[in-house]
């Protein structure tokens, strides 16, 4: 069997684990199996809290249209149904955006979305 030497490639993996564990501390960014497991650890965490990002902001838009629906006399459902019967395709991240910037833009949707409400019941 022919011998295989993996200096080069080995040494190369090892400089990316090392330089990526720079800001751990103690022996974290200095020892091998410390860094190693840090920085892969770090790695884990930076894969699953990537799809977390989207839930958690996603949570943040609901809660500002929540908040701001409150202040216009409805509640977050019957708002989000209220723009949809009166056509108005606005995501929540555009419409958290305006609940925070710009109260009175906020309010004519609200008032939008009240009246398609009302003329859906009647």
């Amino acid at each position: 069997m022919p011998r295989v030497k993996s200096n080069v490639v080995r040494l190369k993996r090892k400089k990316q684990v090392m330089k990526a564990a720079k800001g751990a501390f103690g022996g974290r960014s200095k020892l091998w199996k410390a860094a190693k497991e840090t920085v892969e650890r770090g790695w884990r965490y930076a894969y699953r809290d990537r799809k977390n990002r989207k839930r958690e902001f996603r949570r943040l838009w609901i809660v500002r249209i929540n908040a701001a629906a409150h202040l216009n006399g409805l509640n977050y459902s019957n708002f989000i149904n209220g723009l949809q019967t009166a056509g108005i395709e606005i995501d929540r991240k555009i419409l958290a955006d305006i609940a925070v910037r710009d109260p009175q833009a906020f309010t004519a949707l609200a008032e939008q979305a009240r009246a398609a409400l009302q003329k859906q019941a009647a």
